[in-house]
């Protein structure tokens, strides 16, 4: 992350779009804000989400329209692209937007100019363009449902956030930052970190990233009346996550299989020790924290495990 906000450092006075990519819930929108505010730009900050954006839509609302442009068109309407004149336009969700929009996009960024809904005169823009997009835009493309060009334009500066699971050392500054919030928010007095609370969420896969952490910090502040905030809220949430997840990592329907039909005659309890764990790590993308979180131990039991089962390998 600190090397992400070196990059914002350097690239933030470009007047080239930035492409911003990641999970849900990492903080793309926050990371946006952040290039606005290092750019320099006298102008606004305004961010609208495209996705569910028909075509019609897409150009009202980016572009604004004259009057009669369509029926109920009394008056002319300007659109956000004239409220982030010098400033920043953020386009979030990208991924989603119908490929007759993209043309129009693509208008905007290499000619910098625009139609109004109703108009045949086209309007200069100094907008500065950050797109967000939490799907793969790359298989976008080999689909078909995005535009290759307006990728590489789009691409000028490109931040890939990586998910709060392979960032676990920021976990105890987000408690911190979120703790503050909910209590300002909430008039009550700021709890210290306990180091278990640290210990039960390094251990979480969060597949909700930053966002999901927030909503439980939020959450256990707003129910706690001691003056040491209670892990059952954390505990409880964690738990009804990874009965989902375990849920969607298991094979369903016609599909499942009996322990037999797996290995072939009835396992040992070490044989199944070491499939779990090798379910665990790969559904986790071998990371321990994840597999850890889904197995219901500890990421260093779990370390001790697989240095064990190399070993013996």
């Amino acid at each position: 992350m600190r090397a992400i906000f070196q990059y914002i450092e350097s690239v933030a006075r470009s007047q080239k779009p930035v492409f911003i990519t990641g999970e849900t819930g990492v903080g793309k929108e926050l990371i946006a804000k952040s290039v606005h505010d290092s750019s320099g730009l006298s102008g606004e900050y305004v961010a609208v989400n495209v996705a569910g954006l028909d075509d019609t839509m897409f150009s009202d609302t980016l572009f604004g329209h004259k009057k009669a442009a369509f029926t109920g068109a009394d008056r002319e309407r300007q659109g956000l692209i004239v409220r982030a004149a010098e400033g920043t336009l953020l386009l979030d969700e990208i991924g989603d937007l119908s490929k007759s929009s993209q043309v129009k996009l693509l208008r905007l960024l290499e000619e910098k100019i625009y139609y109004p809904l109703g108009s045949d005169v086209p309007e200069k823009s100094n907008a500065r363009i950050v797109a967000c997009s939490n799907v793969d835009i790359q298989e976008e493309i080999k689909e078909g449902n995005f535009r290759n060009d307006l990728y590489y334009r789009l691409c000028a500066h490109h931040i890939q956030i990586p998910p709060l699971r392979e960032r676990l050392q920021d976990i105890p500054i987000l408690l911190d930052h979120f703790l503050e919030d909910a209590s300002t928010e909430m008039g009550k007095k700021k709890l210290p970190l306990s180091p278990e609370l640290v210990t039960l969420l390094s251990n979480y896969h969060f597949p909700g990233n930053i966002r999901e952490l927030q909503a439980m910090v939020h959450d256990a502040v707003a129910q706690h009346k001691s003056g040491r905030l209670s892990l059952d809220s954390f505990k409880g949430f964690i738990k009804e996550r990874k009965s989902v997840i375990t849920h969607d990592l298991a094979p369903q329907g016609d599909s499942v299989l009996s322990v037999r039909e797996i290995f072939g005659h009835f396992p040992t309890l070490k044989e199944m020790e070491d499939f779990l764990i090798s379910e665990a790590m790969r559904g986790s993308d071998d990371n321990q924290g994840s597999a850890a979180s889904l197995l219901g131990i500890t990421r260093q039991a779990l370390n001790q495990r697989l240095k064990k089962k190399n070993k013996n390998s």
